[in-house]
């Protein structure tokens, strides 16, 4: 029978957050920059296609001649629920919120959420921008609102 290993302190070891994404070699490029404000999608040196979520590879012809490039931050919203039961951590203390996918201006669709606006104000194909939430001091969330009105 193996024993856990504890360390020296005697303390077992530190589980990570469930609340908080894991940031790995492949996503920490996209991490970074959301913390300095700047959302990142990623572009196939073979194929030319964008696509988001992070990875190392192109998801539609395999090449894995990815690199990170910067999008505008401007998309659609595609479509939304809004969540008003959740009784799991750290979504309980949010409630309502609203789950959505926006569609960026250079293609792909990201899962995100909408802040900075009641649910019912919400309209499917309404312009959205991003914007970044703290999740921790180091890390920020990508998530979006309702475009600024352009001023003319």
């Amino acid at each position: 029978m193996t024993e856990k290993k504890r360390s020296d302190h005697g303390a077992a070891p530190e589980k990570p957050r469930a609340d908080i994404p894991t940031v790995e070699d492949a996503t920490a490029p996209y991490w970074d920059a959301a913390g300095q404000g700047r959302l990142l999608i990623a572009k196939c040196g073979a194929c030319e296609k964008v696509h988001h979520y992070p990875r190392p590879f192109c998801p539609f012809c395999w090449s894995e001649d990815v690199t990170a490039v910067e999008a505008s931050g401007r998309g659609t919203l595609y479509t939304y629920s809004t969540v008003y039961v959740n009784d799991l951590h750290p979504f309980k203390s949010r409630l309502p919120y609203v789950a959505a996918l926006v569609e960026l201006e250079e293609g792909p669709r990201v899962m995100t959420n909408i802040e900075g606006c009641e649910p019912e104000d919400l309209e499917v194909g309404m312009a959205v921008e991003v914007a970044f939430r703290s999740l921790t001091d180091e890390l920020e969330a990508t998530v979006f609102r309702p475009a600024a009105e352009v001023a003319q």
